[in-house]
């Protein structure tokens, strides 16, 4: 027979209780804010839920009537500037902690409930909801996405555990900085057993961030039941697989959540790393509008009438006639003041029009507002020294190696910026990663190259976060082009939408280094070229350096660059030669800028990364007089018209040549634009050169089938000839110089 011991986790998971004798030591100023911001957010969130049911809400209303306890008790044992974020069901949470903004010396039952500051805000915010240009977020974020950075609020978010991640990096920026400042991330049920919020809990666990992980438990994913979700309904207990301290609440009582929280808050503020609260909460409404779930099947009335006897706005009250701190009138006048502050700010915002109630026409953003700060004008360039090597003026090595290049780069920026970080799988380790790009850094700068662990979901959003925050510029490496789709949320839903969804002034200075592993025969998950993935993404820069001179000066305009770039590399190049400066590492090449790396009259070809010395080689063999321009910024907004049409007038012929398979082909969108802006001057359509329609496999003859090579080059040069009724030995002829 086998022996069996019992283990048991390491860090303690605890159920809280609040007594009658905590509530008699509560101070009557504390209880006074508790009730009175219980008030204002049930208010707030009623006069939303009656806009919504007039149709005057555009889009979703996710109130959280009946969960207020969870948030305010919680919010009640933050500092200034501790900082949360939250989900789609979120209004609560940012009330709460931009009612301690506006009221920092708390909120008192009777007229100074209401001030002048939680009329703004409230304002503001239903503003906001209804999509209206003095919102927080100028009316783009709505009911899903509140921030206001001012206030400690980060931003919620409309995918579920989306937001996790970022708030690890707010969380990461607070200990870096040695601020003593914590962050609370709110979600729900529907989010644990999410990817991103797994994966953030693990890596929060191994780097002892002072992020609190509140679980509102309502017991509902719109309308599957937690039993139904995970065969472990007490959702805590996910704190004690990561070694994290875990507290389960009643979240319908505030002071059990306001003790557990400030347990939590003086754990994470002595260093002990990130916390995990379940609050055991209930909506009252359905996931979206203003009918109950009952009236949609999946609810009882029996049971939601038992958990509106709990209803915290009621039990606080009753604490506070228990100590007759405020009687029945008190509490009656708090409440009819809230509401009628509601109903007032809802009514200047509304006017009669033949007989119906509309939104006010001029309170609408103006539609030239809409893709004002999908990324930023670039002034952070202003002044800056930009540099070509024809024209460079120092030292410089004839035969530098492309990836000892990115090192030292890198280096020279990490040694005069103490703001840059370096994070990714294995940065730290084998010599500067899996090809040598990170070398000697981890050496030179141990506190800020971070090995993370494999979760690019977790460690992209963190990067993302630390962004945002404004204090760091993380530098964030990806082995593979092909863990894009792993962290797809946090690269595309998160990081590139987030400066315009949060009313387009927010920076997002981020860069993200991958590589395209085509040739190397990594097969089909580890070799695409990300360029037209990351092309369909409108707050993404995209740059691709083919030599290691253009490298410095990329990689210096992508880390001054206040949005997020990515900066592809090709495995091709890292061991290739170039001239490189010896010293001067300062420089900068501007995004948007592409250049003529070969002229001609012939045809205009446009290509970018290891395809340029490729083209190049194939049109000095074929002796074509073709001129072609590396791209160098792949981006929608950072193309070069003027470089291209300049050309395009010459030639008015257009070849693109791209490595990789038409799945996720750049070429593609760049041809679609180049016919669409320059069809005038075009004597044929533009032609095109690119892999299979498969992607590359692990057969090195199959790999070199779905990829372009210097056949298919010469294919398409001869192809665009053809077309204009000449043959490439025709062009040798014309051209004898060639």
């Amino acid at each position: 027979m086998p022996e069996y011991h019992d283990l048991a986790p390491r860090e303690r998971w605890r159920e809280l209780r609040s007594t009658s004798a905590d509530w008699a030591s509560l101070s009557p100023a504390g209880l006074g804010t508790m009730l009175a911001s219980l008030h204002v957010i049930r208010a707030f969130e009623e006069k939303v839920l009656e806009l919504a049911g007039m149709g005057l809400v555009h889009g979703p209303a996710h109130s959280a009537i009946g969960q207020e306890g969870g948030a305010v008790g919680s919010v009640m044992s933050l500092r200034a500037g501790d900082e949360i974020n939250g989900s789609h069901r979120g209004h609560h949470q940012f009330l709460a902690k931009s009612l301690q903004h506006v009221a920092p010396d708390g909120l008192c039952v009777g007229a100074g409930a209401l001030s002048e500051g939680v009329r703004h805000l409230s304002r503001k915010a239903l503003a906001e909801i209804m999509g209206l240009s003095e919102g927080f977020c100028k009316g783009r974020g709505g009911s899903m996405h509140l921030r206001w950075r001012d206030a400690g609020n980060l931003g919620t978010n409309a995918i579920v555990g989306g937001g996790v991640p970022l708030a690890a990096g707010a969380a990461w920026a607070h200990k870096r900085a040695g601020s003593a400042g914590v962050v609370v991330t709110y979600f729900g049920d529907g989010a644990i057993n999410i990817g991103s919020v797994l994966e953030t809990m693990n890596l929060a666990a191994a780097w002892r961030l002072p992020l609190c992980f509140f679980i509102e438990n309502n017991r509902y994913a719109v309308s599957t039941t937690v039993e139904e979700s995970t065969a472990e309904p007490r959702l805590s207990s996910r704190g004690t697989a990561f070694s994290i301290p875990s507290w389960k609440v009643d979240g319908m009582d505030p002071l059990a959540v306001h003790l557990a929280m400030n347990e939590a808050v003086a754990l994470m503020r002595d260093g002990g790393g990130p916390t995990v609260i379940e609050a055991d909460v209930y909506r009252f409404f359905h996931q979206n509008g203003p009918l109950p779930g009952s009236a949609f099947g999946y609810r009882t009335k029996e049971e939601e009438a038992a958990w509106r006897q709990r209803d915290p706005l009621d039990r606080v009250a009753r604490e506070a006639m228990e100590r007759q701190l405020f009687g029945e009138e008190g509490i009656r006048a708090l409440r009819e003041g809230a509401v009628a502050m509601m109903d007032d700010i809802a009514d200047s915002m509304l006017e009669h029009v033949d007989g119906k109630r509309r939104i006010v026409p001029a309170l609408w953003p103006d539609r030239s507002f809409r893709d004002f700060g999908i990324r930023g004008d670039l002034s952070e360039f202003d002044g800056v020294r930009t540099e070509e090597s024809e024209t460079f003026k120092g030292p410089v090595t004839p035969s530098a190696t492309f990836v000892d290049v990115i090192a030292r780069v890198l280096h020279r920026r990490m040694e005069e910026d103490p703001r840059i970080i370096i994070l990714g799988e294995d940065v730290h380790r084998l010599k500067g990663g899996t090809n040598g790009a990170t070398r000697g850094l981890h050496q030179a700068f141990p506190d800020r190259v971070l090995g993370t662990p494999i979760c690019e979901n977790a460690f992209s959003g963190m990067a993302g976060g630390i962004a945002m925050d404004g204090r760091f510029i993380p530098i964030v490496e990806f082995m593979y082009a092909d863990f894009t789709w792993v962290a797809a949320d946090q690269i595309f839903n998160q990081i590139a939408r987030a400066r315009h969804m949060f009313g387009g002034d927010g920076d997002m200075p981020l860069v993200l280094r991958t590589k395209v592993a085509m040739g190397t025969g990594y097969g089909s998950q580890h070799s695409m070229d990300p360029a037209g993935l990351y092309a369909t993404s409108a707050g993404w820069r995209i740059v691709a350096p083919s030599t290691p001179f253009d490298y410095v000066g990329l990689m210096n305009s992508a880390i001054r660059c206040k949005d997020p770039v990515l900066v592809i590399e090709h495995v091709e190049l890292y061991n290739s030669q170039g001239s490189a400066p010896e010293a001067d590492l300062d420089y900068f090449i501007p995004l948007g800028k592409a250049k003529v790396v070969r002229q001609g009259a012939a045809m205009t070809v446009l290509t970018y990364l290891s395809m340029v010395a490729k083209v190049r080689a194939v049109v000095d063999e074929l002796g074509i007089d073709a001129e072609i321009i590396d791209l160098r910024s792949l981006d929608r907004a950072g193309i070069d018209w003027h470089t291209i049409e300049a050309s395009v007038r010459k030639t008015h012929k257009v070849l693109v040549v791209e490595q990789g398979p038409i799945g996720t082909s750049y070429g593609g969108i760049l041809a679609a634009e180049v016919q669409d802006r320059l069809f005038d001057w075009l004597d044929q359509p533009v032609h095109r050169v690119l892999g299979g329609e498969a992607s590359p496999s692990i057969s090195k003859v199959l790999e070199a089938a779905a990829c372009a090579g210097p056949a298919d080059i010469a294919h398409g040069l001869r192809h665009v000839l053809r077309q204009s009724g000449m043959s490439s030995s025709q062009e040798q002829a014309r051209n004898p110089t060639c």
